[in-house]
């Protein structure tokens, strides 16, 4: 500690005196200082190369300090025994090492000098550069320095010149002796130093010992092959069957499908890396005339796979294209040009005028002259006058798709809205089933989910953004017309719609709750009895209070029997609600004027009306008639906006007191219903006899001895019920015996669907893209797990199930960000690229022609590794499977680059001088030539230590490089 005090008071007094020579050296030595002795106490536990960089400024020029090391597994041994003095430094041991030749991934000056911890002084700026002589000679004396006055045994480089040189200059000091590093780059290879025989008299030449017989030099040498032509016939992937799609064929695309794969071969070149890891000098021979190096004998193999850049995948486009909806602008209208929308003479009378003809007497029932039918009527017109050559989507395409969607309507069956079982689709109930709940899509037999794929798959291939504009508008024309005709929408759940599911899927769903309400009225009023009609028109049948009521029940009970014959006086009219009590004749004749400030026994002389089936079990309390369950309403519906838009208003009203009250009044809508059909169904009855059937736990019964001595069951209400101004108190009170039928509705059906279409009609393609793109990210993950499935690939399914996370956290916001959207469709598209690359070297290497099961499943295991592991060793090498099958990739791309015929393979069963000079050209020059050659011999003088020296050299087509690492004795020489 006490020389890091002096080292660190030394740099703060020569910091006054910048031009100082050894200003930069006493900053290196206080860096490299606190470096070192955090070396001494760290602890390594792994195997994996970090690194850690800070800045430092001399003469107003920046550099950066960069520590490079391998972490290790330590050991008990590590930090107990103590070095001895005359030991060289671990860097220096490092360079006669042959466990770290040609790493498969490294820093450039761990390939070049094998070491395992170094030490990078650069420019900080990626512009700035050290050209001059002087300047590099300042920075390696400042280095000298630094080593001399710490100690330190990390060896510490220089970048110099430009940094796309990759030139460094560097030192290493240990306890009498020292190691330069040196380095030679040239763009042109001098002819003789090409092969083994010129690097080693260089060699030689540079450490310049004085020992006569040198000795022996030891040599690892790898020649690297890069494979590029791969035969078209090894891609599997076929190009999309788009001509199948028109006239309702299936072809190599399918509507409701996404496509898969990559367009082009994924792998763009393979590199073959023969290696001769011990070689002696003598050994071998290597010159200008004769080599000795055959990549058949070499005794090991690798291989790595080079991955085309950003290689274009269908199932990535197909989103992407998607997504790029999502940031248009325009409307449906503006899209498809208003001329489309424009009428002239009577036709667009007949829309401006419609609430006119809605007044004007007429023959026909009025229900037939509904705003909703004059404006279908219209549109009727507009797709009638409208040119085919005008059409985005021709009439076969178009076609296709709607009988995709709509698959009842080509069905000989009434239209029902049940939808068709597709076995493609997940079973029910799976993982893959229930993914849209954490998607917030829709399921993937849903209308929705098929309707999101057409629009993808149309948007890419048919019209683009007009073709979805022009199948959005022809869905919405036919959700209006099944609207009308009361035809069920298919692929759609029944019930109330599934907050689960994405908004428009909640839309569609209230259209159908809406065609199911109307439908069961219509039916009703077709089965209803024909007095019942004639009572409807007679007298002041304008302002009958059989004219409302609901359209469909309450599902309180299992037993549904009697619902048909309760709907029998609904009004012709969608568009007129009545109060019942506007009927003053029909309420004088059933005695419930007198229901307002009649008590239970004025209300016992009514008629029920209205009673579903009897209960039972129980009796009404007072006069032990039996308890009927009546036919209630069903609660409306609704979908999330309308959720959020109902709590904002029930917000709204504050916290007052007549708020609140209002609040409980909106709220209790639905309890006031059932009060009055119970109140109709059981004349007489007292609220302790709804509660008994409405809300069994608010009314508590226990025995009691009575006064002649008998148990008997005595039951009151809860104390809740007993709260003054109780609002379930208020609204019995305020409810009058009037059975479900006559009731206002509780769900508008007409006015709900008319909000759904009028919503669907206004929607925009980027809006309809918004709302659809949890769809089509959700069945994009689906096709992504299925072609999985079949390749088995365990770092796959962990991506997988990263996208599904998340995507989970992402869709589940009302308005997600687009650049966490482009994120998961990245995720998806780097995921369908390694697929479509598991692919493409199964092919290659031809791992389903194997016959025997064994060489099946050990090439697998080679493909597996190739796509995870930056270079795999090939078992066996060049007489392995797998390198024979290498070995027939280069010979048949050798035969389609020489344009030689299949036969002249029949001159490789020649002599054996002959078969080797064959085997030579079956493949192509070396890409890179690597050599490192080491030895340990004493330098400057015979009577000095012996030391590590070392030179490595690669040799490419426009680049070479000769990087040294020579050591002398400082001691004796």
């Amino acid at each position: 500690m006490a020389a890091i005090t002096l080292c660190m008071d030394h740099v703060l007094s020569e910091l006054f005196t910048i031009t100082h020579p050894s200003w930069f050296g006493a900053l290196c030595t206080w860096k490299l200082l606190s470096w070192y002795f955090c070396l001494l106490v760290g602890v390594f536990t792994s195997g994996t190369w970090e690194e850690k960089s800070d800045e430092i400024s001399f003469a107003d020029f920046k550099f950066s300090v960069t520590h490079h090391y391998l972490v290790q597994e330590s050991t008990d041994k590590e930090g107990k025994d103590e070095v001895p003095e005359d030991v060289i430094p671990q860097s220096m041991q490092d360079l006669l090492c042959m466990n770290n030749d040609f790493p498969p991934r490294a820093h450039c000056l761990v390939r070049w000098y094998g070491l395992r911890e170094f030490v990078v002084i650069a420019p900080a700026a990626n512009s700035d550069a050290v050209l001059s002589e002087s300047k590099c000679n300042l920075l390696l004396s400042s280095v000298s320095i630094a080593l001399g006055n710490t100690g330190c045994q990390v060896p510490l480089f220089v970048q110099i010149h430009h940094k796309w040189r990759r030139m460094y200059v560097g030192e290493c000091q240990g306890p009498g002796v020292r190691t330069d590093f040196e380095m030679v780059h040239l763009r042109k290879v001098p002819n003789q130093y090409t092969h083994l025989s010129g690097l080693l008299d260089i060699f030689k030449s540079k450490i310049g010992c004085p020992l006569t017989p040198l000795p022996p030099v030891n040599i690892a040498i790898r020649f690297t092959y890069v494979l590029q032509d791969w035969q078209q016939y090894f891609w599997p992937q076929q190009p999309p069957d788009i001509d199948a799609l028109v006239g309702g064929e299936v072809g190599g695309l399918e509507f409701g499908k996404l496509p898969f794969g990559a367009c082009e071969d994924p792998i763009s070149e393979l590199h073959l890396a023969t290696t001769w890891p011990h070689l002696t000098e003598g050994i071998i021979v290597d010159n200008d005339v004769y080599s000795d190096l055959d990549p058949m004998q070499a005794p090991h193999w690798s291989v790595r796979v080079r991955k085309a850049d950003n290689p274009q995948c269908l199932l990535g486009d197909f989103v992407t294209e998607f997504f790029k909806i999502c940031r248009r602008k325009e409307s449906t209208d503006e899209i498809l040009g208003r001329s489309t929308f424009e009428e002239e003479g009577r036709e667009i009378a007949d829309i401006t005028h419609a609430l006119s003809k809605l007044t004007e007497p007429a023959p026909v029932p009025i229900h037939k002259l509904s705003v909703s039918n004059m404006v279908h009527t219209a549109k009727k017109k507009i797709r009638k006058h409208r040119g085919v050559e005008e059409s985005p989507l021709n009439n076969d395409v178009l076609n296709t798709i709607l009988l995709f969607l709509f698959p009842d309507a080509a069905s000989e069956k009434p239209l029902d809205g049940t939808s068709s079982t597709d076995n493609s689709n997940p079973p029910l109930e799976s993982e893959e089933y229930n993914l849209y709940n954490q998607f917030k899509s829709a399921p993937s037999d849903s209308l929705t989910y098929k309707l999101a794929l057409c629009l993808c798959m149309i948007n890419f291939y048919h019209g683009g953004l007009k073709g979805v504009a022009h199948l959005w508008q022809e869905f919405v024309l036919e959700m209006r017309f099944r609207w009308e005709n009361n035809f069920l929408i298919p692929g759609l759940a029944s019930g109330p719609p599934d907050l689960r599911c994405c908004l428009l899927h909640q839309k569609l769903q209230m259209l159908n709750c809406c065609i199911e309400r109307k439908k069961a009225r219509d039916e009703g009023r077709k089965t209803s009895p024909s007095d019942n009609v004639t009572n409807t028109y007679s007298g002041d049948a304008g302002k009958s209070g059989d004219q409302l009521g609901p359209d469909n029940l309450r599902e309180t009970d299992k037993d549904k029997g009697e619902v048909g014959k309760s709907w029998d006086s609904w009004s012709d009219s969608e568009d007129e609600f009545f109060e019942c009590l506007s009927d003053t004749e029909e309420l004088k004749g059933n005695g419930q004027e007198s229901g307002k400030k009649g008590g239970p026994k004025e209300m016992a002389s009514l008629k029920p009306e209205g009673r579903l089936h009897q209960h039972g079990k129980l009796t009404l309390l007072h006069n032990g008639e039996p308890l009927y369950i009546p036919v209630t309403q069903e609660p409306a519906p609704m979908t999330e906006d309308l959720l959020e838009e109902q709590s904002e208003v029930l917000a709204k009203l504050g916290t007052s007191a007549e708020g609140a009250h209002l609040r409980a009044r909106m709220q209790s809508a639905c309890l006031l219903s059932d009060m009055e059909s119970f109140k109709a169904a059981n004349p007489g009855c007292f609220l302790e006899d709804f509660v008994r059937w409405y809300s069994p736990r608010d009314y508590i019964e226990e025995e009691v001895v009575d006064e002649k001595g008998n148990m008997i069951l005595k039951g009151e209400l809860s104390a809740r019920m007993k709260i003054p101004s109780n609002m379930w108190v208020e609204a019995w009170e305020t409810a009058k015996p009037i059975p479900a039928r006559r009731q206002r509705r509780l769900f508008d059906d007409t006015r709900e669907a008319e909000k759904v279409l009028h919503y669907l009609a206004v929607q925009k393609p980027a809006d309809l893209a918004r709302h659809l793109l949890p769809c089509v990210i959700h069945a994009a993950v689906l096709k992504v797990k299925e072609e999985e499935s079949l390749e088995n690939i365990s770092s796959v399914k962990k991506i997988i199930k990263q996208i599904i996370s998340h995507s989970s956290k992402v869709l589940h916001f009302p308005n997600p960000e687009d650049k966490k959207l482009e994120e998961i469709i990245h995720q998806i598209t780097n995921v369908e690229a390694i697929i479509a690359r598991a692919r493409s070297l199964k092919a290659k290497f031809g791992t389903e022609k194997c016959e025997q099961e064994e060489e099946k499943e050990d090439l697998e295991r080679f493909v597996s590794c190739l796509l995870e592991q930056p270079e795999v060793l090939v078992v066996g090498a060049g007489r392995g499977h797998a390198g024979r099958i290498i070995h027939k990739l280069f010979v048949n791309a050798q035969r389609a680059a020489t344009m030689t015929p299949a036969e002249e393979e029949l001159k490789r069963m020649g002599p054996p001088e002959e078969k080797r000079q064959n085997l030579a050209a079956d493949f192509p020059p070396p890409a890179g030539r690597e050599l490192i050659l080491r030895t340990a011999v004493p330098r400057p003088a015979p009577y000095s230590r012996a030391l590590p020296q070392r030179m490595y050299s690669v040799l490419t087509k426009e680049d070479f490089r000769l990087a040294g690492a020579f050591s002398s004795d400082t001691s004796f020489f």
